[in-house]
């Protein structure tokens, strides 16, 4: 019956859908089986934009490769990095100070607001509503203003070195991060107006796209994408890392395992992060911001992994050493790559219009699966 049901038959249409020229930016090319309007198979296809960039990490010392990361998940980047100084640290048994440990903290929590803010603006405009993501991108500015005050940068901050973070905090940051904060819990209500309560949008997100919890355990999705479907998987309460041990936040969960579920977790995430970044803002401890470490950085011989909770999900990175100034063999185990892989799965005898707004809820950051 299964095999009825993916073969192709007569009055089946194979249809082409996303760029395929390499130098377009977030190349994902699927391969849709449909019957009329009816979706029997997606089929990605990727590679178009397939960098090496695990290869490259190998001929990079062990400040240079983390760097590599933040072009991978660039909506994660200060998370990549982190990911990275935390397994360079395991190795070499550094002991990070208490204020660079808060920093990275409340860096990585405006990482995942910022993320969580384009992703809303931009599901919302998938689904057919063009005034969200002008809202959306209002306040996303207000952060990357405040990461482009200590970090230099907007996007890919490469902030942060083993042993701590590169450079001490603005001054100012502070003052905007708590003015931004107080803006923005003003305006989470005009996002569930214009789009949570909106019966439109419900519509389009209810019962579409489900997987179940022991199908995305199957899948290996994380993230937001396996939480909906009831999946207790927040790397930060799992194995927290840094200061996340002695902060009090839920860890948001759904159900439903539809696209709505995938879209009410991330919503109650953008609360989390906030209530996250109130308990640090007043009481970032007085000291170092980096540990002394030796200019030239030599692992010990051995394995060494670590994971953190980006914005999409489980961000794993695997080191094997053989004692030399650059790791023999890197591996990143990406979020985006398990949870695309449940795609032809939610898709199936969805209609193609369904195909965007499941899309839109796995958050799929192309860098970050074809790296």
């Amino acid at each position: 019956m299964l095999q009825e049901l993916i073969s192709t038959q007569e009055g089946d249409l194979v249809i082409n859908i996303g760029p395929q020229h390499p130098s377009t930016h977030g190349v994902l090319h699927l391969v849709i089986t449909m019957n009329g309007e009816t979706i029997k198979k997606i089929e990605p296809h990727l590679g178009y934009i397939h960098r090496s960039i695990e290869k490259m990490c190998e001929s990079l010392n062990y400040r240079q490769f983390i760097y590599v990361t933040s072009r991978m998940d660039y909506l994660s980047s200060h998370i990549n990095n982190h990911g990275c100084a935390l397994c360079v640290e395991k190795g070499l048994q550094i002991e990070v100070p208490q204020r660079a440990q808060v920093i990275r903290v409340l860096m990585d929590e405006l990482t995942r607001l910022a993320s969580h803010q384009l992703w809303w603006g931009a599901l919302a405009m998938d689904v057919g509503a063009i005034t969200p993501f002008f809202h959306a991108f209002r306040e996303r500015e207000l952060i990357t203003d405040i990461m482009e005050d200590t970090c230099g940068a907007r996007l890919t901050m490469n902030y942060i070195v083993p042993g701590g973070v590169m450079a001490e905090i603005h001054p100012d940051f502070q003052r905007k991060v708590k003015e931004f904060i107080a803006f923005f819990k003003t305006k989470l209500p005009e996002y569930d107006e214009m789009v949570t309560g909106n019966i439109i949008f419900q519509n389009r997100m209810k019962n579409v796209g489900y997987i179940s919890k022991e199908d995305a355990i199957s899948y290996g999705c994380s993230g937001p994408t396996a939480r909906a479907s009831g999946v207790n998987c927040d790397i930060r309460k799992l194995y927290p890392y840094d200061v996340y041990n002695t902060l009090n936040f839920e860890e948001a969960i759904e159900t439903g395992g539809d696209c709505y579920a995938r879209y009410l977790v991330r919503m109650k995430e953008i609360y989390q992060s906030i209530s996250i970044i109130e308990q640090l803002i007043d009481n970032i401890p007085e000291g170092d911001f980096q540990a002394k470490t030796k200019a030239v950085l030599k692992l010990p011989k051995g394995e060494f992994y670590t994971r953190v909770e980006t914005a999409r999900g489980d961000f794993g990175v695997y080191i094997v050493s053989e004692g030399g100034m650059t790791p023999y063999r890197i591996k990143f185990r990406s979020p985006g790559f398990s949870n695309l892989s449940a795609l032809d799965h939610m898709t199936r005898g969805q209609k193609l219009g369904d195909m965007v707004a499941i899309m839109g809820t796995l958050d799929l950051v192309i860098p970050d699966i074809d790296r």
